[in-house]
C-alpha cells in the first residue's frame, strides 16, 4: 500500500471558502455604501499656515497630528521630516495657501514630496483656501495662467487629491489631473443666517456681478431675496460702485463673497446699500485675506459685523486682527472639513455635505 501522507488543512473546499470569505471581507477597497472598520487608518499632517485648523480638526476626529519637523533655513529653504510611518497609509496634508502665498506653497510641495518618497498609499492636499486662484486666466498678452501652474506642482510633487473650499472660480477643479472637492461654506453660513435672523428674512446681496451664483444659491437656501452690486474695477485693487440692483430699503442685507483681500469692495458695497436705504449690512465671507490696512477699513466701515471661515490663520498673517477691529467673527468650518476627510478615507461620498450637512455646536 501507499504511504498515507499528511493532507494540506488548506486544501478541503470548506477551508477554500474560509479563505475565499475572509479575503473579500478584508478587501482593500471596501464598498462606498459599507462602512471601512479600518476608515480610522489614516494620517493627517500640518503645515504651519494653519495649525490651530488642523489641530481642531485631528481633534474632532479623535486623532492626533503626526509628528513633523518642519525648518526653514537662513537663505528661506523649507526643509521637512515626518516623525511617523507612513509607508502604505492614506495621508491627509492639510496646508492651505494662505499669505505669505510663497512660503505655504513651497512647505506644502516639500511635505507632498517628502510624503510621496516615503511610500505613502494615497496622498490627499487638503487646501482650504486655494491660493493664486485669482491668476486663473489671462487677462492681458504674455500673462500666465498661475492657478494651472500651481495645480500641476501640486500633482508632480505626489498629491493623489485635493481637497479645498470654494474655489474663487470653479473652472480650476479642470486643472488638475486628480480628482477635486470643493467643498462650499454656505451650510455654514446659512446656519448662522438662521440663528441670526430667526423671525425676519434677509435680502442676500452680490457685492459684483460675479458672485451671482453664489448670491442666489445662498437666497434660496434662506428663502429670502437677491440683490447685485453693479461695479467698475478701474485697477485689481480698487472698485467703485456704480448702481445697485434691487430694493434693499429698510431689509437686513447679507453681502456674500468668497475672497476678501483688501476689502475695499466688501467696504464699498456695504456703503451704496446704506445709501439705499438698508436696516443692517452683514457681510460673510469664505476666505478673509485681509492684506494691510483692510482690519482698520471693516472696522470705519457701515458694516454691522464681517463673518469670516477660519480656512486661513487670519492672527497669523494679520496682526492687526483682533486689536484694531472687533466686527470680524470668525466660523469654524472644521466639522466640515472632518467629515469630508472622514468620508474620503471611508470610500463614501462628499457631495452629500453640499446640501445636507448641518454644522454642529462647535
Amino acid at each position: 500500500k501507499r504511504p498515507r501522507t499528511r493532507q494540506n488543512p488548506q486544501a478541503g473546499p470548506k477551508n477554500r471558502n474560509r479563505m475565499i470569505e475572509a479575503m473579500t471581507t478584508h478587501s482593500p477597497h471596501p464598498d462606498p455604501g459599507e462602512p471601512n472598520p479600518h476608515h480610522k487608518d489614516y494620517l493627517l499632517i500640518s503645515g504651519r499656515a494653519n495649525r490651530p485648523l488642523a489641530e481642531k480638526i485631528a481633534h474632532h476626529l479623535g486623532l492626533t497630528l503626526a509628528e513633523t519637523s518642519i525648518k526653514t533655513f537662513p537663505d528661506g529653504e523649507m526643509f521637512t521630516e515626518i516623525k511617523d510611518n507612513v509607508r502604505g497609509r492614506k495621508v491627509f496634508v492639510i496646508q492651505p495657501i494662505a499669505p505669505p502665498a510663497n512660503d505655504s506653497l513651497m512647505e506644502l510641495l516639500v511635505i507632498l514630496d517628502a510624503l510621496r518618497r516615503s511610500s505613502a498609499a494615497e496622498i490627499a492636499a487638503v487646501t482650504p483656501y486655494y491660493g493664486y486662484a485669482r491668476q486663473d486666466r489671462k487677462t492681458e498678452p504674455r500673462t500666465p495662467i498661475t492657478a494651472k501652474l500651481v495645480a500641476d506642482l501640486i500633482h508632480c510633487a505626489g498629491a493623489n487629491r485635493l481637497l479645498t473650499l470654494d474655489l474663487h472660480a470653479g473652472q480650476i477643479q479642470g486643472f488638475f489631473n486628480i480628482p477635486v472637492d470643493n467643498l462650499f461654506a454656505a451650510p455654514v453660513f446659512v446656519h448662522d443666517i438662521k440663528t441670526l435672523f430667526a423671525q425676519d428674512s434677509p435680502m442676500v446681496v452680490s457685492p459684483d456681478v460675479g458672485g451671482v451664483v453664489r448670491a442666489r444659491a445662498l437666497a434660496k437656501r434662506i428663502g429670502g431675496e437677491l440683490a447685485i452690486i453693479d461695479k467698475r474695477r478701474a485697477r485689481s485693487s480698487a472698485s467703485k460702485v456704480m448702481n445697485v440692483i434691487g430694493d434693499p430699503r429698510d431689509r437686513h442685507c447679507i453681502l456674500i463673497d468668497d475672497i476678501a483681500d483688501s476689502a475695499g469692495t466688501i467696504v464699498n458695497a456695504a456703503h451704496a446699500l446704506k445709501q439705499s436705504g438698508a436696516r443692517t449690512v452683514r457681510a460673510y465671507v469664505s476666505h478673509g485675506v485681509l492684506s494691510p490696512g483692510a482690519c482698520q477699513r471693516l472696522e470705519d466701515s457701515v458694516l454691522e459685523e464681517f463673518i469670516v471661515t477660519d480656512s486661513m490663520d487670519i492672527a497669523r498673517h494679520a496682526p492687526e486682527f483682533p486689536k484694531k477691529t472687533k466686527k470680524i467673527r470668525v466660523l469654524s468650518i472644521t466639522a466640515l472639513l472632518a467629515q469630508a476627510i472622514d468620508n474620503i478615507a471611508r470610500y463614501r461620498s462628499v457631495s452629500f455635505l453640499f446640501d445636507h450637512y448641518n454644522p454642529p455646536l462647535l
